[in-house]
């Protein structure tokens, strides 16, 4: 689909996913090609700019273009002299092989996340990305009309994996350094598009006023929608490639199917607003802070 400021879109997936064609992200982009990009994001949740070969330095110029960046992470380490920028490294421990939205322990999780591939294992290392606005609308009605009307609580203190080496235990130690709990809806309201969209995750560990069985059980039942099939598409990595996803609207999984083969991302942020449930209510703390080290955005 050609589009008026000259880039071409391409999906990628039924649901989720297109590649953007014709758009050098190096170079200084007009603002109606912003709007354009950010119209094409809403569209497709998930967008795949090929060969961009990007330094740290643009890749943080293009994700600012999309609001105020957020710091690399609230408990883990920046790259080195670059506090924006969390490297996403299979050697450090750092496989994130559950489906997850990134940082929703906190009230105010990012807007859009950047993904930057600058060393990829000759096979395996893909990054799975689902669309949770899909995964609502498959709900049978029953479970839409609950589901509208659940919180979860989301933390960052949770056994998600066993380390399997000393690096990645210690990256597991500077992950939970800094605990959080955070209520959020179920079912959040896109602040752009007013679609609806299944905000769970692995870090939505119990339901509000539920126990932890039910809640699991409940969690279950809602998360099988995000990750059917139809609702993922799945992105194979070229060196210099750069994924733009939706953080509202998404979740994500990178299957660790490499071995011992490096891999290496380098993760840039947007910082974001409180999600909004169906009853207008904001995402609220249970436990530790406002995260306001890791993210500008407004309550």
């Amino acid at each position: 689909m050609s589009t008026s400021t000259g880039f071409d879109i391409r999906r990628i997936g039924g649901r989720i996913g297109a590649e953007i064609l014709g758009v050098d992200l190096s170079a200084d982009l007009d603002p109606v090609l912003v709007t354009e990009i950010n119209a094409a994001l809403l569209q497709h949740k998930a967008l795949v700019f090929r060969g961009q070969s990007l330094d740290d330095a643009a890749q943080l110029r293009f994700a600012a273009l999309f609001g105020e960046l957020t710091t690399a992470h609230p408990t883990v380490p920046s790259v080195d002299g670059q506090p924006n920028i969390l490297p996403v490294d299979g050697d450090e421990g750092i496989r994130a092989n559950h489906w997850h939205t990134d940082v929703t322990f906190v009230r105010t999780p990012p807007k859009v996340s950047t993904l930057r591939g600058i060393v990829v294992p000759p096979y395996g290392g893909n990054t799975l990305i689902a669309n949770s606005a899909a995964a609502y609308r498959d709900l049978p009605e029953p479970l839409r009309e609950l589901a509208d009307k659940l919180w979860a609580v989301h933390t960052n203190d949770y056994d998600y994996a066993a380390p399997k080496s000393e690096r990645a235990a210690e990256h597991r130690k500077q992950f939970v350094s800094r605990k959080y709990r955070t209520a959020h809806p179920v079912v959040r309201v896109h602040p752009e598009t007013g679609e609806r969209g299944l905000f769970i995750g692995g870090f939505a560990q119990t339901i509000v006023g539920l126990g932890p069985s039910e809640s699991r059980d409940l969690l279950r039942i809602f998360q099988s929608y995000v990750t059917r099939p139809e609702n993922i598409v799945r992105v194979a990595w070229t060196p210099g490639d750069l994924v733009l996803f939706d953080n509202r609207i998404t979740q994500h999984y990178a299957p660790d199917d490499y071995g011992d083969l490096p891999r290496l991302l380098h993760r840039v942020t947007v910082a974001g607003d409180a999600p909004v449930g169906v009853d207008g209510t904001q995402s609220r703390v249970i436990d530790g802070d406002e995260a306001s080290h890791y993210t500008p955005a407004a309550a």
